[in-house]
Order: C-alpha cells, then structure tokens, then sequence
C-alpha cells in the first residue's frame, strides 16, 4: 500500500491513516492522488475500505478545510475521531479524552464496589491496579491532561480507590497514598515521560529520539550534562505535548539518574528524584 505514496501513511491492524500538510492547492491535489492509488491498492488486491468510516480531520488554524474523496465518494468532514480508542479534536484538546478515560474508570471502580465484599488492601489495591489504572493511563504519553481541572478528575478517580481500603479512614488522601505505597497519577505521569524519554535519548528507541529531542548546547557543569533544548512555541496546546513538556522535568534530573546505565537502574533512582520535580 505504501508503494508511490508521497505523505505519511500510518497502518495498525485494520486502521489506515493518511497525514499531510496542505497549505496550497498543489498539497490538496498531491493529498488526492495518494488517496486514489490506496484505492486503486484495495481494488487490486480484492479489498474495500469502509468509507462510512473514512473520514477527514482538518488541523490547524486557517486550516482551509478541502473536500477530498475515496473512489467516487466523497469524504464527510469530522471535528474528532478516535485513533485506536485516544479521541482525538481539531484542536488537540484533550479534556474529552480525559473525561472517557475517568468515566471508564469510575464504572469498573463501581463495579468492583458493587461486587467485590473485602475491603482489605490486599484485595483492592491488585483489583485497581490490573482494572482501573489502566483505563486513566492507557496512551497517556498522547493524551496527558493539559488544564488542572482535567487532572482533578484524573485524580479523584484514585482518591475514590483508596477510600474503599479499610483502616485508612482516619487519614488524608495524600498520607493514604503514602501509607499504600502509592504516587499520585500526576507523579505516575511525570515517571513514565522521563522512563520514555531515556528510551528515546538513551536506550531501545534512541535512533527514532533523534528527530524527537535537541540537546542543549553548553559548557555549564552545574546539572546532568545531557540537557535537551527548550523550544519557543505561540500555542499552548503546543507546550502540553510529550516531547516538549518533559524537557523541563528531564534538564532538572540529577547527574546520577540520566547516566543510568539502564533502564532498571533508571527505575530505581528515579524514585527519589521525583519529589524534587513535583
């Protein structure tokens, strides 16, 4: 399918997404034509796409929003679509995302609520980890909230977990999580970029972290020594993104945590860094 295609064309399973920048009618018409050789791929192979399901998502802002077909249908225009199950807007906005996210959460918690009689750590907490979590950080790396109110909801979905454990009634949400052994999701998030982002610089996906992260260039000796570029943005939206908001929290690690010889060792001294970062 990717033979004489000019614009990117990203496949998982049976999803196909074709991405472009079009600013001139030469990019509309160079659009168009990678669309006309994937059907004429589907036609060749004895395929079809679904195109009730095609759809066009048009990004930017001044965006002039072209009409583009599949075949002989035309393409109906979408504010979001979901992208292997992340909601994704025009505007990158990801307060709705986050808003499924908690209200998935929230429906296993009940269901654990409504079904499950113990409430002793030992059987909550595993049930949590292994149903609820990952419904709040399933591609959180893509969708990470970008407004405190989006975090709060993020969050009350763990403060309702730990509420169900008994023993701790006499405590605050914050000594309960210290109790269990367990950071916030805002904690949990900023762990988990830096693990990605020393993947990226350093370990199993270095070659693709080479057009994600700049390093900095200085001879300051006070900090790491592997500090990465900050970039100048006009749009917020910008800012919230993985490869941008990391650097901040990764030019403030200590020297000891970025020259971890592994991944594991990474883990291991993290851990204490944290509290100085969040």
């Amino acid at each position: 399918m990717d033979s004489g295609i000019e614009h990117t064309l990203s496949k998982f399973a049976d999803n196909t997404k074709l991405c472009g920048v079009v600013d001139t009618l030469e990019g509309r018409d160079a659009i168009q034509k990678d669309l006309d050789s994937c059907e004429r791929w589907a036609c060749v192979n004895l395929m079809n796409f679904n195109k009730a399901k095609c759809k066009v998502l048009h990004m930017g802002q001044g965006n002039p929003k072209r009409n583009y077909r599949l075949g002989k249908e035309w393409m109906e225009s979408s504010p979001e679509e979901k992208d292997l199950e992340v909601l994704v807007d025009d505007k990158l906005n990801t307060t709705q995302q986050c808003a499924l996210a908690a209200q998935k959460a929230n429906h296993i918690l009940g269901c654990i609520k409504r079904s499950v009689t113990s409430r002793s750590r030992e059987v909550i907490l595993p049930l949590c980890s292994a149903l609820v979590r990952p419904h709040v950080q399933y591609c959180i790396r893509l969708w990470g909230p970008q407004y405190k109110k989006d975090r709060d909801l993020l969050e009350r979905v763990q403060r309702r977990a730990v509420k169900l454990i008994r023993g701790l009634e006499h405590l605050c949400c914050e000594d309960r999580l210290r109790e269990l052994g367990l950071f916030s999701l805002e904690k949990r998030r900023l762990q988990g970029d830096l693990r990605a982002a020393f993947q990226y610089l350093k370990r199993a996906y270095r070659k693709g972290g080479e057009g994600l992260f700049i390093r900095a260039c200085s001879d300051r000796t006070r900090g790491n020594g592997f500090k990465l570029k900050k970039g100048r943005f006009r749009l917020d939206v910008r800012k919230k993104l993985f490869t941008v908001r990391v650097v901040r929290h990764w030019n403030r690690l200590p020297r000891e945590v970025v020259e971890a010889p592994s991944l594991e060792v990474l883990k291991a001294r993290l851990g204490g860094a944290l509290g100085n970062l969040v």
